[in-house]
C-alpha cells in the first residue's frame, strides 16, 4: 500500500490501480472524444490529476466527420453524430503524442478504423512513435455514427475475437477493447476478448438514439440517428458492466453517465476496475479530477484503505441470504 498522509495527519486512501503491468495513479480516465487530445482542456483541468487520458479516436487518414447538425441535447444527456472526426495518425504521432508526453499521467490512444488492416496499421504506426507515458490502446469497435467499420466488428463475436487476436500480436502494451451496448448480450463479446488476449474491456459506448423537431417533422441530427450518452444511460451501463463481470475475468473500465464520485463508486461495486468520465467533460472540463477527489473523500469517510476493495462488491439477494442477512 502507498501510505501517505493528508493535511490532518490522517492516512490517505490508496487510489492506485493496475491494468496488466501498468499502474495508474487513480482509476479515473477521461473518455475518448470528450477531452480532445488534451491541449483543448489544459486551461480548465489539471491533467496530471487524472489517472489517464483516452485520446480522441485516430484513424489512418484524417476524417472530417459527419456534416452538421451533429450534436443535440436531450433529457439528461446528449446525442452526437460526430462521425469520428480526427487529425489522422501522421499528425497524431507528430503533434499530439509529443504534447501529451509532457504530462505525468498515462495516455491511452483510441483507434478507429474501417478494416482490420487499418486498425493494425494505425496501432503499429503509433507503436513505432510511442512516448514513455503511452500505456496502451483502446480499440473502438462500437461507434454507431459511421457508415463503415467500427460497429460491424463490435456486433459480431467472431470478428471481435479475430480483430483482438490480430492486434494482440502487434503490441505488448495494454490492449483494451471498447464494446457496444447495441447487442442482445455483452457476455459473449467480453468472453471473445478474453480468449483473444485483451488486457481489459471498456463499456459502454453510446446507444443508438434519435430526436425529432415536431414543427418541421425532421430529425434534429443530419444523420437521423446518433449516439446517446450522459446520465440517461448510466443504469444501462451499470447493468452491462455487471453482466460482463459475471461473464469474464478481464478488468473492466466502466463508462456511461458518470458525473460524480457516487456514480463512479456504483461502477466499482458493479465490477469495474476503472472508470471513464465522458459527457460530463462538456459541462465541467475538470469533471474527472472532481470525481477522483470525491472518490478519495468517500474512501476516507468509509475507512476503506484501497480503492480496489470496492471492486465487484455488489451483494445480490442470494449472496445476502448466504451471508445470513
Amino acid at each position: 500500500m502507498n501510505t501517505t498522509l493528508n493535511t490532518n495527519g490522517e492516512v490517505k486512501p490508496n487510489l492506485h490501480v493496475k491494468l496488466g503491468n501498468v499502474e495508474f495513479k487513480n482509476p479515473v480516465l477521461v473518455a475518448s472524444g470528450t477531452f480532445g487530445y488534451g491541449a483543448e482542456a489544459k486551461q480548465f483541468c489539471d491533467i496530471e490529476g487524472l489517472g489517464g487520458v483516452v485520446t480522441k479516436s485516430v484513424s489512418w487518414k484524417p476524417r472530417m466527420g459527419n456534416s452538421p447538425r451533429r450534436i443535440v441535447e436531450t433529457a439528461s444527456g446528449m446525442l452526437n453524430s460526430i462521425g469520428l472526426a480526427n487529425v489522422g495518425v501522421d499528425t497524431f504521432v507528430k503533434e499530439k503524442l509529443p504534447y501529451l508526453a509532457k504530462f505525468d499521467t498515462k495516455i491511452i490512444a483510441n483507434i478507429a478504423a474501417s478494416s482490420m488492416e487499418e486498425y493494425r496499421d494505425v496501432l503499429e504506426k503509433i507503436e513505432a512513435n510511442a512516448v514513455p507515458n503511452l500505456a496502451g490502446y483502446e480499440i473502438n469497435i462500437s461507434c454507431p455514427n459511421v457508415k463503415d467499420g467500427g460497429l460491424s466488428f463490435g456486433t459480431n463475436v467472431e470478428r471481435t475475437e479475430e480483430l483482438t487476436t490480430l492486434l494482440r500480436a502487434s503490441t505488448d502494451r495494454l490492449l483494451i477493447i471498447k464494446l457496444t451496448p447495441n447487442v442482445t448480450s455483452v457476455a459473449p463479446f467480453a468472453q471473445a476478448c478474453e480468449r483473444a488476449g485483451a488486457d481489459a474491456i471498456s463499456l459502454i459506448n453510446t446507444l443508438v438514439g434519435m430526436s425529432i423537431d415536431i414543427y418541421t417533422h425532421e430529425p434534429r441530427l443530419n444523420t437521423v440517428t446518433g449516439g446517446l450518452s450522459g446520465p440517461a444511460i448510466k443504469p444501462i451501463a451499470l447493468a452491462q458492466v455487471y453482466q460482463a463481470r459475471k461473464a469474464c475475468s478481464l478488468p473492466i473500465i466502466g463508462i456511461g453517465g458518470i458525473v460524480s464520485a457516487e456514480d463512479a463508486i456504483e461502477f466499482f461495486i458493479a465490477g469495474a476496475t476503472m472508470v471513464q468520465v465522458g459527457t460530463a467533460n462538456f459541462v465541467y472540463p475538470d469533471a474527472g479530477v472532481r470525481v477522483a477527489a470525491g472518490l478519495e473523500k468517500y474512501l476516507q469517510q468509509q475507512k476503506i484503505a484501497e480503492v480496489t476493495e470496492l471492486v465487484n462488491t455488489l451483494r445480490v439477494k442470494a449472496e445476502l441470504k448466504a451471508a445470513g442477512w
